[in-house]
């Protein structure tokens, strides 16, 4: 009999090995633009196999805007985005869409005006009268009463050009426009630009007039956050540690990078980089924990969004939150 069992251990034990590996869950992540070096972690971290390790094949697409991503997850095309908090309210406000940031990633927003040192502009008061650029939809033009408001300024009187969003910087650098919106991580590559022609950007952040809302956030579906938490959890685990190797490895990240996205320069990638840390890893991220919203914050972003879209103010938030997934 103690033959027999060890020989029936030893069968199992071969055919234990035999077995071929778990299989992985493909999932794809979709992103909320070209991929620049604003998210030079995400692609670092798929070919560091932080995601494999945990049982995820990821894929990454490129986004057009942070509605479109929304949209997608919402219809199934992928199953994890990259979106803008302010997109995400927007829609579960709206329509009731049926998806939800999973986790924050900058912790307050990237929204600024471009203008040239020798415009002499150097803040927010004063702007009435000059020429500003601007795309359809832009969140910028949105979100700009609020900030002139602190500022002082009255935005009624700002006169907004219309544009395609490739022309922007070059209408600026040109001084067809006296200001251009863009998310400040894209200084670098757009001041390369401004310096070959003589000239030279600064950055007006709308967060120095106390507009802190949240940006970019990570969304799912609400049915894979029902039916696979555990894909949500492991998912989510792949992304802080991407983003914490990014961190610390910041030239090696983007030589990951540039090597799936050739078009993307080194330098460019690294000057985007720096900047997207600063939006993330900071005394705000310490005092929530990474990837978890503080409720005032929260509640403000909202109040901005809703304020913008004439949506109502007394709509609860949180509905379109879930963390609970988050290490």
């Amino acid at each position: 009999m103690l033959r027999t069992s060890i020989v029936a251990g030893m069968a199992a034990l071969v055919l234990g090995v035999a077995q071929p590996a778990r299989a992985q869950d493909r999932v794809l992540l979709q992103l909320d633009w070209i991929p620049t070096g604003e998210h030079a972690a995400y692609f670092a971290g798929q070919q560091r196999g932080f995601w494999r390790e945990d049982g995820i094949e990821l894929s990454l697409t490129r986004g057009y805007g942070s509605g479109d991503t929304v949209s997608k997850v919402a219809a199934g095309a992928a199953q994890f985005g990259v979106a803008d908090l302010g997109a995400v309210l927007a829609a579960r406000a709206q329509t009731n869409v049926p998806v939800r940031s999973i986790s924050a990633v900058y912790t307050h927003s990237p929204h600024s005006l471009f203008v040239l040192r020798s415009s002499g502009i150097t803040d927010f008061r004063g702007l009435e009268g000059k020429r500003i650029a601007i795309t359809p939809g832009n969140s910028h033009r949105l979100y700009f009463p609020e900030v002139a408001r602190r500022a002082g300024t009255d935005p009624g009187r700002i006169q907004w050009v219309n544009t395609d969003a490739s022309a922007m910087a070059a209408m600026l650098i040109s001084r067809r426009v006296d200001a251009a919106p863009f998310y400040s991580i894209h200084w670098y590559y757009q001041n390369k630009a401004a310096r070959r022609a003589g000239e030279e950007i600064v950055v007006l952040p709308f967060v120095e007039t106390g507009f802190a809302i949240y940006a970019a956030s990570l969304v799912a579906h609400d049915d894979t956050i029902a039916r696979n938490p555990y894909l949500v959890r492991r998912f989510l685990r792949g992304a802080q540690r991407s983003f914490e190797w990014a961190r610390d490895n910041q030239p090696e990240a983007c030589r990951l990078h540039v090597a799936r996205n050739p078009e993307v320069e080194q330098d460019d990638c690294e000057g985007s980089l720096r900047a997207v840390m600063t939006f993330v890893f900071n005394d705000h991220q310490r005092r929530t924990g990474l990837g978890r919203f503080d409720p005032e914050r929260l509640a403000f972003t909202w109040r901005v969004v809703a304020e913008s879209l004439n949506l109502p103010a007394n709509w609860d938030p949180t509905q379109a939150v879930d963390t609970r997934f988050l290490p």
